[in-house]
C-alpha cells in the first residue's frame, strides 16, 4: 500500500510536469479540489468523452444525445429530492474544526487496519458502517467512530461532534435585479446531469419519434460542495459526468439492469482497462425509489473505488416531475401485451441509469497507464524511463514526427509528413534535443508512435517507426506510415 501511495504521488507530479492537470488558479495558491486540464489532459479527456459518446449514440440506434443547460428551474431540484435530501452525514472534530464525511472517515481508518494486517477488524468495521448508514443511525455511527478510536488526521484526537446532514448543492442568484424576497432569485448549479434528461423526456421522444425502449445520453459539468474532496481528481467540487437514462416498460427493469451492467463493464475493458481491475459492488443501501443498484469499481492505487453507477430508478423521476410540473410524463405504448391481448397503453416509463464520472475515468486510464521501468542494456549499463501506456485510440497524441537533425532537408520531409497526417489524427512535431531524449519525452506523454526522418530517408523513402510499449524500431515505407497508425487507433 505504501508503495502504491508513492506511485500515486508520482503520478500526480507527472500530470503537472507533462501538461495533463494543473491546480486551478495556482498562481494565487490554488482553489481546493478544483483542477484545470492542460494541453495533453484536455485532449485525453476529449478522446475519452468522444469514445463514450460514440459507443452510446452511434453504436446504439435507439439512443440519442442532448446537451441540457447547467441552470435549471429551481423546482426541478425540489421535484428530484435534491433540495430536501441531497446531503451527506458529516462529523466535525472539535479540536481541529475539520469536517469529515462519515463514510470517508471510517473507510480511511479501515484502510489503516488493512495495512496493519487486521483484515477481520477491517471487514467488521466496514460491515457495521454499511448497516448503520442503511438505517440512517447517526448516533450509532458516532459511537462506532468513538469505539474504534477513529482520530482526526490534523488534531489526532477523537473529540467529535454529533453526526449531521450537510446539503451539497451550490446556490447562486439568477438575474441582474435584486428581488424583494432573495429566495425568489435562487438557482442551483446542477449536482448531476440526469435531471436535464428527465425534463426533456417528452421533447426528445416526440421530436425523435422514439419508441420504448430508448435512451437519452448527455455529458456535462456538475457541481457538488464536497466537504471532503480528496485523492486528486477522484472527488472534486466541479466535475464532468457522462450519463445515459434508458426508458423502459415497467416490469422489464431487471432484464435491462443485467444487460447494462455487463455492457458497461465490457466497454471499460474495450478502452484498455484490465478486467481483473474491475468488479461489481452491489449497494447495501438502496435509495427508497430504486429496486437495484451497483457500482463498477476500479482498483485505484488508493484502493477499490466507484467508477460507474448502474441504477434501476423505477418511475420515480418522471413521476416526480409530472407531479411538480402538472405536465403528463406518459408514453403511449401500442405494442400488444401477451398477457391481456391488448395494447400496453399509457404509462410512466421506468428508467435504467448508467452514470460514469469522466474525471474518474480519466484518472483510471492514467493510473493504469503509468509505469516506472528500469533495465540493463546489452553493454551492462542501467537505463530507465517513465511511460504512460495509454491505449492508442484515446492517447492525446498518436504520432510524434522527429527529424534526426535540423538541416540537410530532413525538417522539410518531416513537415510534409506532418501535413499529410495531422488531418487524420493528432500529431506532434519536434526538432529539439537528441533523439533519445525526444523518445523519452514522448514515452512520458504517452505517445504510442514516434517516427524518425533520417538521412537515409532521402534515398529510400523509408522512416524509422518506434513503438512506445515495446521500444522496438523498424523501417517502414513513408507512404505506409499513415495507414499503420490509423489501423492501430481504429
Amino acid at each position: 500500500m505504501a508503495n502504491e501511495q508513492n506511485i500515486f504521488a508520482a503520478l500526480i507530479a507527472h500530470c503537472k510536469e507533462y501538461g495533463y492537470i494543473f491546480q486551478s488558479s495556482e498562481i494565487y495558491d490554488g482553489l481546493a479540489a478544483v483542477y484545470d486540464y492542460g494541453q495533453n489532459g484536455a485532449q485525453l479527456k476529449k478522446n475519452i468523452r468522444d469514445e463514450w459518446w460514440k459507443s452510446m449514440t452511434q453504436m446504439h440506434e435507439n439512443i440519442v444525445g442532448i446537451d441540457a443547460a447547467i441552470f435549471m428551474h429551481p423546482t426541478t431540484w425540489k421535484a428530484s429530492g435534491h433540495v430536501d435530501n441531497f446531503s451527506d452525514p458529516m462529523i466535525d472534530n472539535k479540536d481541529s474544526k475539520k469536517r469529515y464525511r462519515v463514510d470517508h472517515l471510517i473507510e480511511a481508518h479501515a484502510e489503516l487496519l488493512a495495512h496493519e494486517g487486521k483484515k477481520e477488524e477491517e471487514f467488521a468495521l466496514l460491515k457495521a458502517m454499511d448497516e448503520l448508514l442503511a438505517a440512517d443511525d447517526y448516533a450509532g455511527l458516532k459511537k462506532l467512530i468513538e469505539d474504534n478510536k477513529v482520530t482526526c488526521s490534523v488534531s489526532k484526537t477523537c473529540n467529535w461532534t454529533d453526526v449531521r446532514q450537510f446539503n451539497l448543492m451550490f446556490k447562486t442568484e439568477f438575474g441582474a435585479v435584486a428581488a424583494d424576497n432573495p429566495d425568489e432569485n435562487i438557482v442551483y448549479l446542477r449536482p448531476e446531469t440526469a435531471q436535464g434528461i428527465f425534463v426533456n423526456f417528452l421533447n426528445v421522444q416526440k421530436t425523435g419519434r422514439m419508441k420504448i425502449p430508448f435512451g437519452i445520453a448527455q455529458t456535462g459539468k456538475a457541481f457538488r460542495n464536497e466537504i471532503v474532496a480528496r485523492q486528486f481528481i477522484f472527488r472534486m467540487r466541479e466535475f464532468e459526468q457522462m450519463e445515459m437514462q434508458y426508458f423502459i416498460r415497467p416490469g422489464t427493469q431487471i432484464e435491462w439492469y443485467n444487460y447494462w451492467k455487463e455492457e458497461r463493464k465490457k466497454w471499460h475493458e474495450s478502452i484498455g482497462i484490465p478486467a481483473e481491475k474491475l468488479r461489481f459492488h452491489d449497494h447495501v443501501k438502496l435509495a427508497f425509489y430504486a429496486d437495484a443498484a451497483l457500482d463498477i469499481e476500479f482498483e485505484f492505487p488508493f484502493g477499490w473505488k466507484e467508477l460507474e453507477g448502474i441504477h434501476s430508478r423505477t418511475d420515480y423521476d418522471l413521476t416526480q416531475h409530472q407531479t411538480f410540473s402538472k405536465k403528463k410524463m406518459q408514453y403511449f405504448d401500442n405494442d400488444i401485451d401477451p398477457a391481456t391481448g391488448k395494447a400496453y397503453g399509457n404509462y410512466v416509463p421506468y428508467v435504467l441509469e448508467t452514470s460514469v464520472g469522466l474525471d474518474r475515468l480519466f484518472l483510471t486510464i492514467l493510473s493504469n497507464a503509468y509505469a516506472e521501468e528500469k533495465w540493463t542494456k546489452e553493454d551492462g549499463t542501467e537505463d530507465s524511463r517513465v511511460v504512460l501506456r495509454i491505449p492508442a485510440k484515446i492517447a492525446p497524441t498518436k504520432l510524434a514526427i522527429l527529424p534526426l537533425v535540423k538541416k540537410d532537408g530532413l525538417p522539410e520531409i518531416a513537415r510534409e509528413l506532418m501535413n499529410e497526417c495531422k488531418s487524420s489524427f493528432m500529431c506532434f512535431y519536434e526538432e529539439k534535443d537528441a533523439i533519445g531524449k525526444r523518445y523519452r519525452r514522448m514515452d512520458a506523454i504517452g505517445t504510442p508512435f514516434c517516427v524518425t526522418v533520417d538521412h537515409q530517408t532521402k534515398e529510400d523513402n523509408m522512416v524509422t517507426i518506434r513503438y512506445r510499449d515495446t521500444m522496438l524500431q523498424e523501417r517502414v515505407p513513408i507512404a505506409n506510415l499513415k495507414e499503420i497508425v490509423l489501423k492501430a487507433i481504429s
